[in-house]
C-alpha cells in the first residue's frame, strides 16, 4: 500500500521502532470498534433498560445472577460475531519482527489473541471466561446459559471481567506496570487515556525513556505529552506503519 505524503509516517517513529529492542502497545475499545463492537457504555450500553453501569458491578450479581449472565451472553453473542481487524494483525506482525514484545488491553473480546497474539495481558479480563466466585477458578465458556457453578467448590461462576469498582488483578497490573518501564518503544492504539489505571502506562514509559506513540481519531490527555501522535484509526495507521518499518 502507497501512503502519500500527508499520511507518511515521520522517519523518526520508523526508526525508532526498528531500533526498539522491547516494545510494548496498549489498546483500547477504539481497536475493537473497528470490527463492529460496541463499548458497551452510554447510548450504547443500554440493554432492557439497563445501563452498564448498573450490571457490571458486584452488588448487581449478588442481586440477580441470571440477570447479569443474561446481558453477558448476550455480549459474548455479540463478539462472537465480529472478527479480528487490519489493527489487529498489524499488532501480530509487531510481535513477529520485535524482539521482545508485550501487549496489554483493555479490551475485553479476546480478538487479539484470536488474531494471534500470544504475549497478552488482559488487564480488564475476557468475556469468553467465566471465573468461580470462591476459588478463582476459570473455564472457558461456548454456549452456556444461565448460572453456572463452579465444578471444582459449587461456588457460582461469575463473568472473567473486572467491574466497577473492583481492582485490577495485582499480578497482571505489576506485569503491565514493569512492561511500560522496560519499554523501549510504547504504542498507544484506539484509547482515550483517561481510565486509570492504563492510562498512565504511557507516561511510565515515557518516564523510563521510551519513546511513545499514540494512535487516536481524536486528541486526548496524552497527545501532547507523547513523542509523536498520528491521528486516524488504528486499522488505518498500523498497518502502514509495519509496512513503513518492515518494507
Amino acid at each position: 500500500m502507497s501512503a502519500d505524503q500527508t499520511d507518511r509516517i515521520p522517519d523518526e517513529v520508523i526508526k525508532r521502532l526498528q531500533d526498539a529492542s522491547r516494545v510494548a502497545v496498549l489498546t483500547g475499545a477504539g481497536v475493537s470498534a473497528e470490527s463492529g463492537i460496541p463499548t458497551f457504555r452510554g447510548e450504547d450500553g443500554i440493554w432492557k433498560n439497563y445501563r452498564a453501569e448498573e450490571l457490571a458491578t458486584p452488588g448487581a450479581f449478588q442481586r440477580d445472577p441470571d440477570l447479569v449472565w443474561e446481558w453477558y451472553h448476550w455480549r459474548r453473542d455479540i463478539v462472537s460475531a465480529a472478527s479480528p481487524n487490519a489493527a489487529h494483525r498489524a499488532l501480530v506482525r509487531i510481535e513477529e519482527m520485535a524482539p521482545a514484545f508485550v501487549l496489554i488491553t483493555q479490551n475485553v473480546d479476546g480478538l487479539h489473541l484470536e488474531a494471534g497474539s500470544r504475549e497478552v495481558l488482559e488487564i480488564h479480563g475476557n468475556l469468553r471466561r467465566a471465573r468461580c466466585s470462591g476459588c478463582d477458578d476459570t473455564v472457558h465458556l461456548t454456549d452456556e446459559d444461565g448460572l453456572i457453578e463452579c465444578g471444582k467448590c459449587g461456588f457460582p461462576m461469575r463473568p472473567d471481567v473486572i467491574w466497577f469498582g473492583e481492582e485490577l488483578a495485582p499480578d497482571i497490573l505489576e506485569r503491565s506496570f514493569a512492561a511500560a518501564a522496560n519499554a523501549d518503544f510504547f504504542l498507544v492504539a484506539g484509547t482515550s487515556s483517561v481510565v486509570q489505571p492504563a492510562s498512565s502506562l504511557a507516561w511510565i514509559a515515557g518516564q523510563n525513556n521510551g519513546f511513545v506513540l499514540e494512535v487516536n481519531l481524536d486528541p486526548t490527555p496524552l497527545t501532547g505529552h507523547a513523542d509523536a501522535a498520528l491521528p486516524g484509526k488504528a486499522g488505518d495507521v498500523l498497518p502502514r506503519l509495519v509496512e513503513e518499518v518492515w518494507k
